[in-house]
């Protein structure tokens, strides 16, 4: 019977969640948003901050602060299995507060009280997991584990569009990305970088791989011309932040599409431009001015490669010459009289030769 009181008491706990309006939590791979190694490759990270109980079987602490999706790992603390890890698989997930599946109760609890970019380990009883059976196929948990989960929450959203990404139809979802690109996009020229990237990987959670994957013809187009400005965007944004490595990551996302971007081949080239890879940058300007001659920024980025060049020669030529001394001038050949005497006399016996031997024959 206490069991019993347990997941009553689990499930009523679980109510609220949805009292205010359903709330969509869209996950992704938090090392890939944010450019960070992720922790506790073997088990889960040790956590110094002070426990938060949040519920009788569900406690939080946390590791980053932060202001939004759930990319998670998880593992039973009986055993220190990892059961489950979307960072390394990036593989989105959909969790809709208030409807969340059973074994879920625990998370969604834990994850309601993040805020964006916040990243926690969350410590859930078995009641609130797998329960009594656990679970022996994907994925696999033994019976009565208690959980831990290493979460991020990157992007939180009310659920605008009234239902879940699963249901929707093909032009609903690329509707849905493409009304958060437009938010995004006035995030970005208020200058609200962080803000406007989250809008950004909310629209493209939409036009994961596996949905990409079924799209032929016009679908395909319409959904990459929502999503491939998406990640050109971020590029943009990345670059203001000075984090260069994963703007190429995003420009090489969409060139993986389009390799002619050339949106995408001069973003790139200016951050690999940034991190000193000036032969691979010369590439990808040389590359987009084949496809824009007339563009200014795309002239004005090769000029500065080739100054930069002739700068970095430059500061070769005079640690060279620091190293080896001034290079000594070449004397000047001294006119040898006695040599060139020798050289006339010769020449005339041979000519007397020549000419006593034709009047011999």
């Amino acid at each position: 019977m206490e069991d019993v009181r347990d997941q009553e008491q689990a499930e009523q706990q679980s109510q609220p969640l949805g009292q205010d309006g359903e709330s969509e939590i869209v996950t992704e791979d938090a090392t890939l948003v944010h450019g960070e190694p992720s922790q506790g490759a073997n088990g889960p990270p040790k956590v110094d901050s002070k426990v938060e109980i949040l519920h009788e079987k569900v406690t939080k602490q946390i590791i980053k602060e932060g202001h939004g999706q759930i990319p998670s790992k998880a593992w039973t603390e009986s055993t220190g299995h990892k059961f489950e890890d979307t960072w390394d698989e990036q593989r989105p997930l959909e969790m809709i507060l208030g409807k969340e599946k059973k074994e879920m109760t625990g998370l969604a609890i834990g994850v309601s009280s993040m805020k964006s970019g916040e990243r926690a380990l969350l410590h859930v009883g078995w009641e609130l997991g797998y329960g009594k059976e656990g679970s022996f196929s994907f994925p696999n948990v033994p019976p009565l584990a208690d959980i831990s989960y290493e979460v991020e929450l990157i992007g939180f959203d009310e659920t605008k569009e009234g239902k879940a990404r699963s249901d929707m139809t093909v032009e609903e979802r690329i509707g849905a990305a493409d009304r958060r690109k437009m938010d995004g996009n006035d995030l970005f020229k208020e200058e609200k970088l962080e803000e406007a990237m989250q809008q950004y990987e909310m629209a493209i959670a939409y036009m994961g791989d596996d949905f990409m994957f079924q799209l032929f013809g016009k679908y395909r187009d319409m959904a990459l011309a929502v999503k491939n400005p998406c990640h050109l965007n971020m590029a943009a944004s990345f670059i203001k932040l000075k984090r260069y490595e994963e703007a190429i990551g995003q420009c090489s996302i969409v060139l993986a599409e389009d390799e002619n971007n050339v949106k995408a081949l001069f973003r790139r080239g200016k951050a690999r431009a940034e991190l000193g890879q000036t032969d691979a940058a010369r590439e990808d300007f040389l590359k987009a001015r084949k496809f824009a001659p007339q563009d200014k920024a795309i002239a004005r980025e090769l000029r500065l490669l080739a100054e930069h060049d002739k700068a970095v020669y430059q500061k070769q030529k005079e640690i060279y010459k620091g190293i080896f001394g001034p290079t000594p001038e070449p004397k000047p050949k001294r006119n040898n009289r006695l040599i060139i005497f020798w050289h006339w006399l010769l020449s005339l016996f041979y000519r007397l030769f020549r000419l006593e031997r034709h009047k011999a024959e």
